[in-house]
């Protein structure tokens, strides 16, 4: 009997110290998280032209100044069109993330490989969100083909 008043007196003190919380189940208690604020608005057309001129100002294929490709497939097609001094195309080794580039989006890096040839082992970032851009131009060291 006495373990009966004990287990009572348990399972009352446990419903009197959970009824509280569970009047705020569901509830807003802080304000909304502004985290994602700003994400999937885009980038005016006007704001992107001042972004790409902001970034000429540095080497092409760098965190200041991405290569602007659209998606891993537009990644992909750019290496294909790379060539070293050689007129070979570099070893690509395995995309790796970088940093926040130029455009405000998390860059992809690649690292080319032209062996003997200029200009050598290098280093390329690339930025994968730019589905309407086709970048005609190569890194120094490289050429690319149309």
């Amino acid at each position: 009997m006495r373990h009966l008043v004990m287990i009572a007196a348990t399972a009352a003190l446990l419903c009197a110290s959970t009824a509280p919380a569970a009047e705020k189940v569901g509830k807003r208690t802080d304000a909304p998280e502004q985290l994602f604020a700003g994400i999937g608005e885009g980038t005016s057309d006007a704001e992107l032209a001042r972004e790409v001129e902001a970034a000429s100002a540095h080497p092409l294929g760098t965190l200041e100044n991405p290569v602007r490709v659209g998606g891993p497939e537009g990644e992909r097609a750019y290496l294909a069109r790379l060539r070293c001094a050689d007129g070979k195309p570099p070893q690509a080794f395995d995309r790796k993330s970088g940093s926040v580039g130029a455009f405000g989006s998390v860059v992809g890096l690649y690292t080319l490989d032209c062996g003997a040839a200029a200009p050598g082992r290098s280093q390329i970032a690339m930025d994968m969100y730019h589905e309407e851009h086709r970048e005609e131009r190569a890194p120094a060291g490289f050429t690319i083909t149309r």
